[in-house]
C-alpha cells in the first residue's frame, strides 16, 4: 500500500516544493549556491576586465610618456635650429663663425650626428663635422625638407632618410634663414640620429619587465619606422595588422587595440599620437603575455568553483542518504498514523533500523513512534468528547446530557464512581444533580453548606482549578469527610468546577475505591467533560430565560416606539397596517383598534383630508412614497389657534438577507424647526435693515460734519451730533433687544426682585420713551397701590416698549392710556391707543420674535419685531400674563403682576 501523499493536481510546483523536503531542500541549496556561482563569474567577468582595462592603460601610459619624451627631444631640436638660424654667423655664412658654433652644440647633442648650413641655391656651404666624405658644394635643393622651407617662416621636421653625409638613418630638423626684410638666405639643419631615438626605446622596453615582450615603435608622418628596438627596422613602413595602427596614429587618434598577426597571435598594441611632428609612438606586446594575469585569475576561479561544486555534491548526497531519505520514511509512517491505518511491514523494519541510531534522527523515531501511540489514545479521547458535544448541542434534556458525561468520563479515566453537585436554590446548600455508581442512600443524605472550608468541590468553585485528594486516609484536610468515604468505599477524589455563567455553581468529582495520583492528563480530560456538562447546565438555564427576556424586550422595544414624539406606520406588502404608535394615533385621529384594523392607505387619506390642501398634500406623499430615498412631503395641518406643520418620510423595511418584506413611514412635527427658520430669515431681514438706517445716517453726519470746505454753525453742529445721538442709542436698543432675546431663549434670564412703587415705574418709563408722549399720554392709576416685590428694570422696559408702539403706530394726535386695576389679586396694566388695531388673528402671532404686520422693507416706523416679545418674557418671567384685548377701535395691550405680601426684610 503507498502511504506517500497524493498531490493535488492544482499548485503546480509550489505546491510540490511545500509538500516535498527533499525538493524544498534542494531548492534551498540551490538557491546558496546558485548565487555564488553567478557572483563568482561576475567577480570573474568584472575583474577581469578591470585587470584587462589596467593593462591596457599602463600600455597606454607608456606609450604616452615616450611621446612625451621624443616630443621634448624633437622640441630641443626645433629650438636648436631657430636659436642658429639668428646667429649672425649663419646669417652672414661665415665658414669660421660656423665652425665654432656648431662645434659647441655638437658637443652638447649627442643625438645630433650633422649640423649644416645649405644656401639659398641649396648648396652645402659647411656642415660639422667636417670629414671624408665631405659634400660640401653639392647641390641639396632636390630635397622635399629645402623645398618647404623656402616657403615657411618656422621650422619644419623632415621624413626619416638616409644621410649621404654620414650613411645614418637620421631624420632632419630644418629652419629656413632670413635675413630682416625677410629674404631668403638657405637653411640651417641638424640630423637627428634615429638610431639614438631606438637606443632610447630599447633602455625602456629593457627596464620594463623584458619577459612581457614589448615592442616599441615611432613613425613619422609619412608611416616610417624612425625608431625600434630592432635597428634593422628602421625606414622601413609599418605593415600587416599593424598598418591600420600606424594610419590612426597618424591621423591623431589614440588608444589602445588588439590586433592578429598572420600568424594568427594576438597583440595588444597602444598608441599615441605625437601632434608636434606629426609623428605617432606605438608600443605592442602579445596579447597572451599582457593578459597573463588576468588569465590566471580567471583559470584560479574556475578551479575554486569546480570545488566548491564537488564539495556541494558530496554535502548534498550524505543529506539526503543521512537525513532526507529516513525523513522520508517518518512522513510515511506519519500519515498512516494520521489516517489511523497500520504501516507497512516495510516501513516498521527501517523505523526499527533508525530507532537503533544513536544520534538525534533515532530520538527522533522513538519519540515519533512514542508519539503515535499517544495520539491514537487521544483520538480515542477526542472521539469521545466529540459525542458528548453532540448530545450536548442537540437536546436540552440537561438529565440526560449529564448522565451520558458522567458515563463517558468514567470509562476514559478509568474512574469507579462520578457525580455532578449543584446549588439547590430552595435549601442553599450543594446537592447531587446526576451520578453514576454513587448508592441512594449517599445521594440522598449528602448536603454541603457553601462555606464548608475543606469540602474538596466548595475547595474547587470557590478557587475555580481541580482540587484532588489523593488517599482520603491519609489527607489531612479530609479527616471530616472519612466515615462518609469509608461508608461509601471510595480512597481519592477529584473535583472539578463547572465554569458556567448564567447557572448555579456546581462541580464535577470522580471517585475511585483505591488511593490514585491524578495525572495531568487525566485531570485536563475531566475538566474538558466539566466544561462540557457545564454547557449542558447553561444551554437548559439559557433556554429557561430566554422567553421571558424576549417577552421583556419586547415590551421595552415597543415602550420606545410609543414614547417617540414622530408617528410611525409599518405595513406589510399588501399594504396591511402592521404597527402604528400613539402619535399617529393622535394626528390621524383613530383609536389603536381602528388603525390595526385598516389600510395605510386610509390612515394616510385621513391625513390628507386634514391637511390645509389636500389636493397638494396627496401629489406630496405619492412622490415620497415613490422615491422613499430621495423626497420627503411637508404639508401644514390646523390644529386649533396653531398651524402644525408635518413631514413625512418613507422607509422600506428589509430582513437580514435586504429583501424587502414592507414599508414604513416617519410623520414628524417640523412646526418648531420650520419657525426656527422663520425667526433666523426675519432675524438676517430684520437686523440687516434696522442696523443699515441708523448706520447711514451716523455715517452721512459725521461725514458732513468732519468735511473741511464747509464751516457749520454750533447750532447745526449740534442738530447733527443730536441726531448721530439718537441713531446711536437707537443702535443700542436694538442690540439690548437681541440681548434679552437671547437670554429669554436660553432661559438664562435673572430677575432681581425688590420692593418698588408702580406708580414710580410708570412715570420712569413715561420719561424714557421716544419720541416723548407729551399731552397725548393720559395715565389712570387707582389710589392706594401696594407696594410690589418686582424687577424694577425690566417691568419698566415692559411698560416703556408698550408706549412707544403705541405712540409709534396710534394716529399722530390720537390719545395714549396707562390704566392699573386691581383684579383678582393681581394688578392688570393696560396700554390702549386709537391706531388701526391688530386684527384678532393676528393677536397671538404678534408676540412671536421679528414679527411685524407692517410690510419689512416699505414700513415707515422702525423697529426690529422685537418688543412684544421681550415684553412677553419679562411679564411671565414675574409670574404674569400679557395679551391683545379685542376692543373695536385701536389697541389694547394688557398684563398682569401678582401682588405678594412683603416682609419686612423685603424692605431692608
Amino acid at each position: 500500500m503507498d502511504n506517500t501523499p497524493q498531490r493535488s493536481p492544482r499548485g503546480g510546483v509550489g505546491l510540490a516544493l511545500r509538500r516535498d523536503l527533499g525538493l524544498e531542500l534542494l531548492t534551498f541549496y540551490l538557491l546558496f549556491v546558485l548565487p555564488i556561482v553567478i557572483a563568482t563569474l561576475a567577480f570573474d567577468l568584472l575583474g577581469s576586465a578591470r585587470l584587462q582595462a589596467d593593462v591596457k592603460a599602463a600600455d597606454l601610459a607608456l606609450a604616452r610618456a615616450i611621446a612625451l619624451e621624443t616630443d621634448a627631444k624633437l622640441a630641443d631640436a626645433i629650438y636648436t635650429v631657430e636659436r642658429m638660424a639668428e646667429h649672425p654667423a649663419v646669417q652672414e655664412a661665415n665658414i669660421d663663425g660656423m665652425a665654432t658654433l656648431f662645434a659647441e652644440i655638437a658637443q652638447t647633442r649627442s643625438d645630433v650626428n650633422l649640423i649644416y648650413r645649405l644656401g639659398p641655391d641649396g648648396v652645402m656651404l659647411y656642415h660639422h663635422p667636417v670629414g671624408p666624405r665631405s659634400t660640401v658644394g653639392v647641390d641639396f635643393s632636390f630635397r622635399d625638407y629645402f623645398q618647404d622651407a623656402r616657403r615657411q617662416f618656422k621650422p619644419i621636421l623632415s621624413k626619416g632618410r638616409i644621410s649621404p653625409t654620414t650613411e645614418q638613418a637620421v631624420t632632419t630638423a630644418v629652419m629656413p634663414v632670413r635675413n630682416a626684410k625677410g629674404a631668403f638666405l638657405g637653411v640651417v639643419a641638424t640630423n637627428i640620429r634615429l638610431q639614438s631615438l631606438s637606443e632610447t626605446l630599447a633602455s625602456i622596453a629593457s627596464e620594463s619587465r623584458p619577459e612581457e615582450g614589448f615592442a616599441i615603435r615611432i613613425l613619422d608622418s609619412a608611416g616610417q619606422i624612425i625608431a625600434d628596438q630592432d635597428p634593422e627596422q628602421l625606414l622601413s613602413v609599418a605593415a600587416g595588422d599593424l598598418a591600420s595602427v600606424s594610419r590612426d596614429v597618424l591621423l591623431g587618434e589614440g588608444g589602445t587595440r588588439i590586433t592578429h598577426d598572420d600568424q594568427g597571435e594576438e597583440w595588444l598594441n597602444s598608441y599615441v599620437p605625437i601632434p608636434s611632428a606629426g609623428w605617432g609612438v606605438i608600443v605592442r606586446r602579445p596579447a597572451r603575455l599582457a593578459f597573463a594575469t588576468a588569465n590566471a585569475f580567471h583559470r584560479g576561479l574556475l578551479i575554486a568553483l569546480g570545488v566548491f561544486a564537488i564539495g556541494g555534491l558530496s554535502f548534498w548526497l550524505a543529506l539526503s542518504r543521512r537525513i532526507i531519505l529516513p525523513l522520508e520514511r517518518l512522513a510515511a509512517y506519519s500519515i498512516s498514523t494520521a489516517e489511523r491505518q497500520p504501516a507497512a511491514e516495510e516501513v516498521l523494519s527501517k523505523l526499527q533500523a533508525l530507532a537503533e541510531r544513536p544520534d538525534q534522527m533515532g530520538h527522533l523515531v522513538r519519540n515519533l513512534r512514542w508519539m503515535a501511540q499517544s495520539i491514537e489514545q487521544r483520538l480515542n479521547e477526542l472521539s469521545t468528547l466529540l459525542d458528548t458535544s453532540k448530545a450536548v448541542l442537540s437536546t436540552l434534556e440537561s438529565q440526560s446530557v449529564l448522565e451520558r458525561i458522567l458515563e463517558q468520563a468514567a470509562r476514559l479515566v478509568g474512574a469507579d464512581t462520578c457525580a455532578i453537585l449543584a446549588l439547590d436554590p430552595a435549601t442553599q446548600t450543594f446537592r447531587i444533580q446526576a451520578s453514576r455508581g454513587l448508592s441512594e442512600v449517599y445521594i440522598s443524605r449528602l448536603t454541603i453548606d457553601p462555606s464548608e472550608p475543606n469540602s474538596p468541590s466548595m475547595r474547587a468553585i470557590r478557587s475555580r482549578h481541580p482540587i484532588q485528594v489523593s488517599d482520603t486516609e491519609t489527607d489531612p484536610t479530609f479527616r471530616i469527610f472519612r466515615p462518609r468515604a469509608r461508608a461509601e468505599g471510595y480512597r481519592a477524589i477529584l473535583a472539578v468546577p463547572l465554569l458556567a455563567r448564567h447557572a448555579p455553581p456546581s462541580s464535577l468529582v470522580v471517585y475511585y475505591r483505591e488511593p490514585h495520583e491524578f495525572t495531568e492528563r487525566e485531570v485536563e480530560l475531566v475538566w474538558s467533560f466539566a466544561n462540557q456538562a457545564a454547557m449542558a447546565i447553561e444551554n437548559a438555564t439559557l433556554y429557561a430565560r430566554s422567553d421571558e427576556r424576549l417577552q421583556e424586550q419586547t415590551r421595552r422595544l415597543e415602550a420606545l416606539i410609543q414614547s417617540l414624539s414622530d408617528g410611525l406606520i409599518l405595513e406589510d406588502l399588501a399594504g396591511n397596517v402592521l404597527y402604528c404608535n400613539r402619535t399617529l394615533f393622535d394626528l390621524a385621529g383613530l383609536t389603536p383598534e381602528q388603525a390595526l384594523g385598516s389600510l395605510a392607505a386610509d390612515i394616510r387619506q385621513r391625513l390628507i383630508d386634514s391637511s390645509s390642501d389636500p389636493e397638494q398634500t396627496r401629489e406630496l406623499i405619492e412622490a415620497a412614497l415613490e422615491q422613499p430615498e430621495s423626497k420627503t412631503a411637508e404639508w401644514t395641518m390646523p390644529r386649533g389657534r396653531l398651524q402644525l406643520t408635518l413631514r413625512l418620510q418613507a422607509f422600506h423595511v428589509t430582513d437580514t438577507h435586504g429583501e424587502r418584506i414592507g414599508r414604513g413611514q416617519l410623520i414628524q412635527d417640523v412646526t418648531h424647526d420650520r419657525e426656527i427658520e422663520r425667526m433666523k430669515d426675519s432675524l438676517i431681514a430684520t437686523v440687516s435693515h434696522e442696523l443699515r438706517t441708523p448706520l447711514a445716517a451716523i455715517k452721512g453726519y459725521a461725514t458732513t460734519l468732519l468735511a473741511e470746505d464747509v464751516r457749520w454753525d454750533s447750532s447745526s453742529q449740534r442738530e447733527f451730533l443730536r441726531v448721530i445721538s439718537q441713531e446711536t442709542d437707537r443702535l443700542s436698543h436694538l442690540v439690548s433687544d437681541l440681548l434679552d432675546l437671547s437670554r429669554l431663549e436660553s432661559g438664562s434670564l435673572d430677575i432681581e426682585p425688590t420692593a418698588c412703587s408702580l406708580e414710580d415705574i410708570i412715570q420712569r418709563a413715561i420719561q424714557q420713551a421716544r419720541p416723548g408722549p407729551q399731552v397725548r399720554l393720559q395715565v389712570e392709576l387707582p389710589p392706594n397701590l401696594p407696594m410690589l416685590l418686582l424687577d424694577p428694570r425690566k417691568v419698566e422696559s415692559v411698560i416703556r416698549n408698550l408706549v412707544e408702539n403705541a405712540l409709534k403706530y396710534a394716529a399722530p394726535e390720537g390719545p395714549v392710556t396707562i390704566s392699573v386695576q386691581r383684579e383678582d389679586g393681581q394688578l392688570t396694566v393696560r396700554v390702549q391707543d386709537e391706531g388701526p388695531g391688530i386684527p384678532a388673528e393676528h393677536a397671538e402671532t404678534v408676540f412671536q420674535p421679528f414679527v411685524r404686520l407692517d410690510d419689512l422693507l416699505s414700513r415707515d416706523a422702525s423697529g426690529a419685531g422685537l418688543g412684544l416679545s421681550i415684553c412677553r418674557g419679562f411679564v411671565r418671567a414675574h409670574g404674569g400674563e400679557i395679551w391683545i384685548e379685542d376692543r373695536d377701535r385701536g389697541t389694547c395691550v394688557a398684563f398682569t403682576l401678582p401682588i405678594t405680601e412683603l416682609g419686612s426684610e423685603d424692605y431692608a
